[in-house]
């Protein structure tokens, strides 16, 4: 069915215009004033900002920790993701130690059925290796463009001799690595210190864990890069620490992408002494004050290039069940439902960033870097991944009024303002004035290199 989007501001990452979209076979067929198909269905924009559809670059979904698993699937977690904008997710499909990288790709394609949202994944690797090593050209082969590694978590943390050598293999298949950036073995010590003192709730977590731990690994990583001679991403920034490392390497210059989250933005390491304190145990953790300013001066610089959630749910339950073991409460908040709604409150329309950065961050910045090709902008020929987003909604977030699986959410009591009312995906109107209609229509996103934003 033809469909076309009437009276709206179109937002892309370059500019505004006030336009209609006509939608045609899935993909964007024209955009601009004015326009009529006598059979399409309207769709009315009056007031509202067209947006291309937002790119989720890090969730979690139906992720078995060994200990907990994550109360969202792809089910619940792709319809949180589509009612809150969000067209395509990149999660994580990990490989388990002794396993294999196509192992890993065939299960999360399995775990990816029936998701309400585009998908497509980085490939975590636990376990690097020759067999890795040349693995790495079939998940070209099968659209896998970025790559994850972990300096944390004796399941997943590999070597920095390791990180050198993905990284120059990932360069060689025109792909990207992302590293979680913190140094195991001084949080492990200082893990055993706090608990020592006697802080053994949530509010040992983030003394735990402060910002040189991230920082000093972010500091190394870098250097790893640099000798690479490889590009490299950091995943879930969240301290002016990290940041100024990740300057020093761009000042050398080199290329260097950086992601950060709403909960490094907006909440504070004062959430750990809340009697909730179990809800905000994630890591990284939660910082100062300071450190969200900081962040937010980069993205109004553009020094940060996007925003994932880490959404990487547990229910009450799952955290208070080791509640006064900070080590042992599962790590991880929901947050893909309320992340444009949030960058929208708090950061356009508290004039800290501008509506296209919003679309740059969100879309363009991701389509472009992940190698999406095809998203991220409302043009002519572009897939009809797309967003009629309703700034004169008001709400609050509680725990209780999301769509994902959790009984809780880190961003409760937030007021939010600006709604995703109508969404289509790859052509169809699967969100109507804010109900889900269509579940169900994700697609795998197969992509191709990844694209130099810097």
């Amino acid at each position: 069915m033809d469909i076309l989007i009437q009276n709206g501001t179109v937002v892309n990452a370059g500019g505004s215009m006030q336009a209609d979209v006509l939608v045609q076979d899935g993909r964007i067929r024209a955009v601009g004033p004015g326009l009529s198909c006598a059979d399409a269905r309207r769709i009315d924009a009056a007031g509202c900002f067209v947006l291309p559809g937002f790119i989720d670059t890090h969730t979690h979904f139906d992720l078995d920790t060994g200990s907990a698993r994550t109360a969202d699937d792809f089910v619940t977690g792709g319809r949180a993701a589509i009612l809150g904008g969000t067209t395509a997710v990149l999660d994580f499909a990990t490989q388990d130690r002794g396993g294999t990288l196509m192992e890993a790709f065939d299960t999360w394609q399995e775990k990816a059925r029936g998701c309400s949202c585009n998908y497509g994944f980085h490939m975590a690797i636990a376990e690097w290796n020759a067999q890795t090593e040349a693995e790495m050209a079939e998940m070209t082969r099968r659209g896998v463009t970025s790559y994850k590694l972990y300096m944390v978590y004796d399941a997943l943390r590999v070597d920095d001799g390791a990180i050198y050598a993905a990284l120059k293999a990932a360069k060689r298949e025109g792909a990207l690595i992302g590293v979680h950036c913190e140094n195991w073995d001084v949080l492990n010590r200082r893990i055993a210190e706090v608990k020592a003192a006697g802080m053994t709730g949530p509010a040992g977590h983030p003394l735990s864990r402060p910002a040189p731990v991230e920082a000093e690994a972010i500091a190394r990583l870098m250097r790893i890069a640099e000798l690479a001679e490889t590009p490299v991403y950091v995943v879930h920034l969240s301290t002016a620490e990290g940041l100024a490392e990740a300057r020093r390497a761009r000042a050398r210059g080199q290329e260097v992408y950086l992601e950060t989250c709403p909960q490094y933005l907006l909440l504070t390491d004062e959430c750990y002494a809340a009697p909730d304190g179990a809800k905000f145990v994630m890591s990284p953790p939660l910082r100062k004050a300071a450190d969200n300013a900081a962040l937010w001066d980069a993205l109004a610089g553009s020094e940060i290039d996007f925003i994932g959630t880490d959404h990487c749910s547990f229910t009450m339950a799952q955290k208070l069940e080791h509640g006064n073991d900070f080590q042992r409460i599962p790590n991880g908040g929901a947050g893909v439902q309320h992340r444009g709604q949030l960058l929208y409150t708090y950061g356009v329309c508290e004039g800290r960033i501008t509506m296209e950065q919003m679309v740059q961050f969100l879309s363009a910045g991701p389509a472009q870097l992940f190698g999406l090709s095809g998203r991220g902008t409302d043009a002519e020929g572009m897939a009809a991944d797309l967003i009629v987003w309703d700034p004169a909604f008001t709400g609050r977030i509680t725990d209780t009024n999301t769509a994902h699986n959790c009984d809780n959410s880190p961003f409760a009591s937030f007021a939010v303002r600006g709604c995703a009312r109508d969404v289509l995906l790859n052509g169809e109107h699967v969100v109507e004035n804010g109900v889900l209609v269509l579940p169900g229509r994700g697609q795998y996103l197969p992509r191709k290199g990844y694209g130099k934003c810097r």
